[in-house]
């Protein structure tokens, strides 16, 4: 991990900056991709897992069967863990249903709108490295609440043609309509299109890793709609010298396991607890399993010392974190200050964990800055709120001559006229 001791404010668009790949290298394959797909679809589809998963399948539908042998293959123990999961998560979301109300602008014109659910939406459940079942709970659990009629997810199978028990397991439990063999870029265009096995959606939903988040903006431009440009996992850890070293170091190796572009940054007011960290990261980094993947992150991750806390949140929020953990004595006090992040934890005993998985709160979150524009995904974003007007006679005699008069003025005269034909009729 890299340590930059009080940076100039001058240097912090350059120290903040995410790693990344060579983007057109990037966007040429995913062209490439994407236009087999859309011309050939699951024959394209079927290549392409044997290409990048290295896995030859006969068909890309996940069958009933298979969902039933992998129930019986899910520990009774990791069951419970997914249902206490998916019930925090349903109540959370649940709380954000819509409620709208007639508003009476001037009298006899009267507005309102209603919500609506996406018909068709289509999940992206990584595979890869870390099968994350706790994803399709955080995207099909909304989506069921929200009422979409179909829910059709995409994940990559194992080498033995096999989607991962837990993934099918959760899907199951979440309420999720049809499940299907198909992992990285294929698995978005074949979303964004349809093929013969896989049905065109409206909105694509879901992380992974740069080649998916530059397919689903491709996508997003002609095809489908996406949730957010989604990319690697990044955290910020933001701590005083009251911060337990463990606890921050546990943090920042929970997001830097993810993979090897996934990026992790500690901003802190104390030198002692720099070299404290430093230390601790590198002991705990010794035990983990996946110490291999969080070292080739850690080297993209940096330790920054600045001089006080109002740096500090400046610092966060340009960094604009996926997640912000706050591990201050004053942290409910710096959390109001922030404005420009996915999700926030406060306090020494909120892990960023907590969100991953259980406390009920959505983990797919902005990254590479888009916390600056994008909300993480929440009920609204597998919604529509469709506006209604209604106007009587009262209501057109009051902002018809109005209406004319801004017609007129834009000079669209039909605009105008269908205001004056009735105001004519009527009087």
């Amino acid at each position: 991990m890299k340590i930059i001791r009080y940076p100039q404010p001058s240097e912090w668009a350059e120290l903040l900056k995410r790693p990344v790949m060579n983007m057109e290298t990037l966007r040429g394959t995913v062209s490439e991709v994407l236009d087999r797909i859309k011309a050939e679809g699951d024959k394209a589809v079927l290549d392409y897992e044997e290409r990048f998963d290295k896995v030859k399948l006969n068909g890309l539908t996940v069958s009933e069967a298979e969902i039933e042998e992998a129930e019986s293959m899910v520990s009774d123990e990791l069951k419970k863990a997914i249902q206490l999961a998916e019930q925090n998560i349903r109540t959370f979301h649940s709380a954000q249903k819509f409620v709208g109300k007639k508003v009476e602008t001037k009298p006899g014109v009267t507005c309102w709108q209603k919500a609506v659910a996406i018909e068709k939406v289509g999940l992206y459940i990584p595979g890869g490295t870390a099968p994350l079942f706790s994803t399709v709970l955080m995207l099909a659990t909304p989506a069921k609440i929200a009422g979409c009629k179909e829910i059709v997810l995409c994940t990559p199978p194992n080498k033995e043609g096999k989607v991962n028990p837990a993934i099918l397991y959760a899907a199951r439990v979440a309420g999720v309509s049809k499940i299907f063999k198909a992992g990285g870029v294929q698995a978005i265009g074949a979303m964004a299109y349809g093929t013969e096995s896989v049905p065109k959606v409206y909105k694509i939903f879901g992380p992974g890793n740069q080649y998916v988040m530059a397919a689903k903006q491709q996508v997003s431009l002609h095809d489908v709609a996406i949730d957010m440009p989604a990319g690697p996992s990044e955290v910020e850890v933001l701590a005083d010298e009251s911060a337990n070293p463990a606890f921050v170091a546990a943090d920042l190796l929970s997001q830097a396991e993810h993979g090897v572009d996934s990026q992790v940054v500690l901003i802190t007011t104390s030198e002692a607890l720099v070299s404290a960290v430093e230390e601790e990261v590198q002991r705990q980094l010794a035990l983990l399993p996946r110490m291999e993947i969080a070292s080739k992150s850690l080297v993209n991750s940096k330790l920054i010392l600045v001089k006080d806390m109002d740096e500090a949140i400046s610092m966060t929020n340009e960094y604009a974190p996926e997640h912000l953990i706050i591990e201050t004595k004053s942290y409910m006090e710096l959390a109001e200050k922030v404005v420009n992040a996915g999700s926030v934890f406060l306090g020494s005993l909120t892990p960023e964990s907590a969100g991953d998985y259980a406390s009920g709160t959505n983990h797919t979150l902005p990254t590479n800055g888009y916390a600056k524009a994008y909300s993480g995904v929440s009920l609204d974003s597998f919604i529509r709120k469709i506006t209604f007007q209604e106007i009587t006679r009262e209501g057109i005699l009051n902002i018809g001559p109005a209406i004319e008069v801004m017609a007129s003025n834009e000079q669209l005269d039909a605009h105008k006229n269908a205001v004056s034909v009735r105001l004519k009729t009527i009087q």
